[in-house]
């Protein structure tokens, strides 16, 4: 599976915003180098970081150790209360995407039939 860091890095991003944090407060935070901290939220050097790294850059922003290592593998993130659990088991990895997948298709299916209650409303008004 591909790593996606611009996700990593728009989640990241989201996340000071919201907390109104500068890069050198993350970077204090997070115990994690200012350099660092800028090349992955400007996701302008694409290299492998350590889990150590996305670890403590989760936690220092409040979330799942494990959440950007998830969205870095397109995994559906745990959330805060969960345990950890072992990201490199291929099956737990799989069914993560097909999880998230089925939601997609879920909330699309839901907005289908709303607007198929529309159309057949409209149609009896006839």
């Amino acid at each position: 599976m591909s790593e996606d860091w611009a996700a990593v890095a728009k989640t990241i991003n989201e996340r000071v915003q919201a907390l109104g944090w500068k890069q050198r407060e993350l970077a204090e935070r997070s115990q994690v180098s200012q350099a660092i901290v800028r090349e992955i939220q400007n996701h302008t050097v694409e290299r492998k970081r350590g889990d150590r790294t996305l670890e403590a850059l989760s936690l220092a922003l409040g979330l799942h150790p494990q959440h950007l290592l998830a969205v870095l593998h397109g995994r559906i993130p745990p959330a805060p209360s969960q345990p950890r659990e072992d990201m490199e088991d291929a099956v737990s990895a799989r069914l993560a995407v097909i999880e998230r997948r089925l939601s997609e298709i879920t909330e699309h299916l839901a907005e289908l039939r709303a607007d198929l209650a529309v159309v057949l409303s409209r149609r009896d008004e006839q």
